[in-house]
């Protein structure tokens, strides 16, 4: 006849075996606080991008409207959001570094409230072309010689809009507008 083991020896095997098992779920737990943290950091930074699109699409328009006014624009260089015509060598202005940096002068902030934030998008209008004849205004011919007869000309402005707070998500938006 087999006799069954002691209680003394089963005692140590269960408390391995429980052991394991909390290891186990403990090890669960951590992944999945973890893969939680992770969407949670995501979908903060996803709601921040937006809100900054938002707030850099409001300065663009506030830009527009600025250039449909046809402001009296500065000989050469920026000054308080309005750019000279660029020349055809020069690189953009809106990559330099410091073109947007605090004190330089050469763009112009707006106040965005968007729910219960603020945000201060900068922007600036720079003129391309002063002389473009207007969409539809050109006969009909084949003729697209400068000597074309065209009425009327209009006006191209660029408008660089960027939104950029301390350690948040940077947006930058261009738009050519025509003005009449």
């Amino acid at each position: 006849m087999n006799r069954p083991a002691s209680p003394i020896a089963q005692r140590g095997v269960a408390l391995a075996v429980v052991l394991i098992l909390l290891l186990v779920m403990s090890l669960l737990a951590l992944a999945s606080i973890r893969g939680t943290l992770l969407k949670e950091r995501m979908s903060g930074n996803m709601l921040d991008r937006s809100l900054a699109f938002q707030a850099t699409e409001a300065a663009l328009r506030e830009g527009e409207a600025l250039a449909a006014s046809k402001p009296a624009l500065p000989s050469s260089g920026c000054a308080n959001g309005l750019c000279a015509k660029p020349l055809a060598a020069d690189p953009p202005r809106w990559q330099a570094a410091g073109f947007w940096g605090d004190g330089s002068g050469n763009w112009r902030e707006t106040t965005v409230t968007i729910g219960t934030l603020t945000a201060k998008p900068r922007y600036i209008v720079e003129l391309l072309d002063d002389n473009i004849p207007a969409k539809g205004s050109c006969t009909t011919s084949i003729d697209v010689s400068p000597e074309a007869s065209c009425q009327g000309s209009e006006r191209r402005y660029r408008i660089t809009a960027r939104s950029l707070a301390q350690d948040r998500a940077e947006v930058m938006l261009q738009s050519i507008y025509a003005v009449p």
